[in-house]
């Protein structure tokens, strides 16, 4: 039987998992599938707040959802890397990948300092940018201990400028009739998230997708050694500073770094991989509904707004820089 203290927790998980399915489906409508279930639940999540207020009595639940399942989703995250596919095929496009995280990581960093922005939402932005968009910027932020509602706004304005840019992918190459191969790379290259690759590149054909997939996955690759870079700073910050923090290792890491190994020396069957892909699609779906509730407007204005211009001149840099370097390589 279901104690008092256990309801506000059940339903709580429930009403992410509500959230989460509703943005899936309205995510499969015509105009709405550009968008994407990502942007269109932390939406639904922000405008919920703003007219319902956050649902105190369902806290413990929604919280469960925006950090353990979250961590939960990051790990299936792995499954969906082949280590020795990004290694052998995927060598050059690692070495762009490498450049494109540096870039991305230090450009938005120095620019949103160079405009006074919100240092952590800067950071995170960076992180998302380079690498995979919120499961990159989740899985750091417990490293950086970001405050929930920076993720959350770093999140928000990743997956609505990753959909602007895949959108803006799709007109580029119809206009300039890009070759497939060149399309795909620069796709996986340097737009934010892997939905955002799979509806640009996509759009160019199984060939365009196949080396977009091979780019950004050598990208998520790379967020083991980043995630490890930022412990050892964080660490060493801990340590030559006054007040010593405990640095918490972010244990679920490692579980994204076995479900990599089995995946690419053990891989499952195909019916379990399509259960789990989308199990991993939920989850972290449902963890964005959790942390869409802790963002107010004014957050998105006082603290948000110069972060979201830097992020904005570097994608759009960044595009016109990978285009450029895959291009002198002949992809």
């Amino acid at each position: 039987m279901t104690t008092f203290r256990q309801k506000p927790f059940i339903l709580g998980i429930l009403f992410t998992l509500v959230i989460a399915l509703i943005s899936m489906l309205l995510a499969k409508l015509p105009i709405l599938a550009n968008v994407g279930a990502l942007t269109i639940a932390i939406l639904f999540a922000i405008v919920y707040r703003h007219i319902k207020g956050y649902p105190e009595t369902l806290r413990p639940g929604i919280e469960f959802s925006a950090k353990k399942l979250l961590k939960f989703a990051i790990v299936l995250y792995g499954l969906k890397l082949n280590i020795n596919e990004i290694i052998t095929q995927g060598r050059t496009l690692l070495l762009v990948d490498i450049g494109v995280v540096i870039f991305s990581i230090g450009f938005i960093f120095l620019l949103n300092k160079w405009l006074k922005g919100d240092r952590d939402i800067g950071l995170l932005l960076g992180i998302g940018t380079g690498i995979c968009g919120a499961a990159a910027i989740a899985a750091t932020s417990s490293i950086l201990k970001a405050k929930e509602k920076d993720t959350a706004l770093s999140v928000g304005i990743i997956a609505l400028i990753g959909t602007l840019f895949s959108l803006a992918y799709t007109v580029i190459t119809s206009i300039f009739n890009i070759a497939p191969q060149l399309y795909g790379a620069w796709s996986g290259s340097s737009l934010h998230e892997i939905a955002h690759v799979v509806l640009a590149a996509g759009f160019a054909g199984e060939a365009s997708l196949k080396i977009g997939l091979l780019a950004k996955l050598g990208r998520v690759f790379l967020l083991i050694p980043v995630s490890l870079i930022l412990l050892a700073i964080m660490k060493y910050k801990s340590q030559h500073s006054a007040q010593k923090a405990k640095i918490e290792i972010p244990y679920f890491l490692f579980g994204f770094i076995i479900a990599a190994l089995i995946n690419t020396y053990l891989p499952l069957p195909e019916p379990l991989m399509a259960v789990l892909n989308f199990l991993a699609t939920l989850l972290i779906i449902m963890a964005m509904v959790g942390l869409g509730l802790n963002v107010a407007l004014k957050d998105i204005k006082d603290r948000a707004g110069k972060p979201l211009i830097a992020i904005v001149i570097a994608s759009i840099i960044l595009s016109a820089l990978t285009f450029a370097t895959l291009s002198m390589l002949h992809i």
